[in-house]
């Protein structure tokens, strides 16, 4: 060190880092162990189970990742965050399982999740966005139900299409 570096405080070990890093490694070890118990059905190539382990693979990479920089202390340091937007989505997806779960369809469902989403992102146009919501969520609908056959959660504007 020469005379005019400033004198860098020593790195701490980053504890929710590593608590984060331990969360990801668990959701992996899940994953695998869910999809052992898979039941498949198919004669050739992969089968359903081989996705999960892609994405546990993943995650258990990004928790190697994340324990090392929170050991090194390199983790970027977080900002403060606002409850509202996180509640608001929080919210949202409490919605969207509500009302699959008591028959409303898929176009309701996450039309809801949409302006919920939204407006935790600051936009306060509400009306707009539920229209865009709507329009968004039909064509999705319709596009996974007529084109690629695969059938969605279906309520009253489902029936109707």
């Amino acid at each position: 060190m020469t005379s005019g570096d400033p004198v860098q405080p020593p790195r701490r070990v980053d504890r929710a880092g590593i608590v984060i890093a331990a969360l990801l490694a668990v959701l992996a070890v899940v994953l695998v162990w869910d999809t052992r118990v898979l039941q498949t059905t198919t004669m050739y190539g992969m089968g359903p189970e081989v996705m999960p382990v892609v994405v546990a693979s993943g995650l258990a990479l990004l928790a190697i990742g994340n324990f090392i920089d929170a050991l090194r202390g390199s983790l970027p340091a977080r900002e403060s965050a606002d409850p509202v937007p996180v509640a608001l989505i929080l919210v949202g997806l409490a919605l969207l399982i509500a009302i699959i779960g008591f028959g409303g369809g898929f176009i309701m469902a996450t039309s809801a999740l949409f302006v919920t989403t939204s407006a935790a992102f600051g936009r306060r146009a509400i009306l707009v966005d539920a229209i865009i919501a709507l329009v968004m969520s039909t064509l999705i609908y319709l596009a996974f139900d007529r084109l690629l056959t695969l059938s969605l959660p279906t309520g009253l504007l489902e029936r109707l299409l």
